[in-house]
């Protein structure tokens, strides 16, 4: 059975920082890409950026590039999002996926299994 468990959410005032973990476990861990997607209030889940366990491809949404860092350590099974510069409008609940296919992609449609999420609550 896989699982998927974030943390390191919280509150940060505008253009703190805040890094993010993911656990995964289970089965074929090294085959499919990992994803963090987030939800603010009202709005539709949307895509941050993903990684495949090699870390050879990254993809990042626009709005998030040149600020966040997707990384992984493939030794302990967790991916990282670090996220610098933050700015009131990334106040969302962040969720981590792993994906139902090997490649980053940036639908929710390829992802099979989600963490519960954590808050990430930037003040301006």
């Amino acid at each position: 059975q896989v699982q998927v468990v974030e943390s390191g959410g919280g509150l940060v005032q505008a253009g703190g920082s805040l890094r993010l973990s993911c656990v995964a476990s289970g089965r074929g861990l090294s085959t499919y890409a990992m994803g963090w997607f987030r939800q603010a209030p009202g709005k539709e889940r949307r895509f941050v950026a993903a990684i495949n366990w090699s870390g050879t491809s990254i993809n990042y949404t626009d709005s998030v590039k040149g600020r966040f860092t997707i990384s992984r350590d493939g030794a302990k099974n967790t991916i990282y999002l670090q996220m610098n510069s933050l700015k009131p409008d990334d106040t969302a609940v962040y969720y981590c996926a792993r994906g139902a296919k090997s490649f980053t992609s940036d639908q929710l449609r390829d992802y099979a299994y989600w963490g519960q999420g954590t808050q990430v609550t930037v003040s301006s």
